[in-house]
């Protein structure tokens, strides 16, 4: 059986790997810079997770998100293996003792934002790290972010001159083949390679209806609907009104 089997029955519990989770798995251990477009609840992070434990070193995971950072930190220390997150609200030693750690110790995982990136003191330690992988978690970012409000979402393929031989791992549930190309440019993949398992999820339906009396009709949809539900809103004062 394949290392990767081996991981992902000992870590979580598994025998088998998704559809298009195994292709993603097995390309980023033959080193292949990869873009993989699987849906929301496709499991793409076990894409990731299961090849860095499968090389040596340290995966850097690039998130936009704090939250996302710190639920999977403490997925993976629950499993018994080292992760860890470096983010704004650290102090300077912590950090440095978080950086050592990855240089040094036994580091699995490190999460850092885009910004984190261009941060001089992360620059200087990342330098001497050994990457097993980069892996880029929510790759559509890129195009939506890099462009405007967080333009070092187009610096991370700077990356690739630090470590040209280790491979590029992006992770997106929906990209359109100009987003796909530009992930792929941005994060200077040394080829293009995408892995896509479609976006179609059996278990959702999606319905357009024209109603003059919205509000009437939410109502009649909440009543004959189980459970929780989620409406938007264009306002804060519409929200609060719609609530009550």
């Amino acid at each position: 059986m394949a290392i990767q089997h081996d991981i992902l029955k000992k870590y979580w519990g598994f025998d088998t790997f998704r559809p298009a989770q195994e292709d993603v798995v097995q390309a980023a251990i033959d080193g292949i810079d990869t873009l993989a477009m699987l849906p929301t609840g496709g499991g793409k992070s076990l894409c990731f997770q299961v090849p860095a434990l499968c090389r040596t070193g340290v995966c850097l995971v690039v998130s936009p998100l704090l939250a996302l950072m710190n639920d999977q930190v403490q997925a993976l220390r629950k499993r018994g293996l080292m992760a860890h997150a470096v983010n704004s609200s650290m102090g300077y030693r912590e950090i440095d003792r978080v950086l050592d750690n990855c240089v040094y110790g036994t580091v699995h995982f490190l999460y850092v934002s885009p910004e984190r990136l261009q941060n001089e003191l992360f620059q200087a330690r990342v330098r001497k790290m050994k990457l097993s992988l980069i892996a880029v978690d929510e790759a559509h970012c890129i195009s939506q972010w890099g462009y405007d409000f967080r333009p070092e979402y187009l610096r991370i393929g700077d990356l690739r001159e630090l470590f040209p031989d280790v491979p590029m791992l992006a992770l997106t549930a929906s990209a359109t083949p100009k987003v796909v190309d530009d992930i792929q440019e941005k994060l200077k993949f040394r080829k293009p390679h995408v892995i896509s398992s479609g976006f179609a999820r059996a278990n959702l339906s999606y319905n357009v209806l024209y109603h003059e009396d919205k509000d009437g009709k939410i109502a009649e949809i909440l009543e004959k609907m189980p459970g929780s539900a989620i409406v938007y809103c264009a306002s804060r004062l519409r929200t609060h009104a719609m609530a009550e």
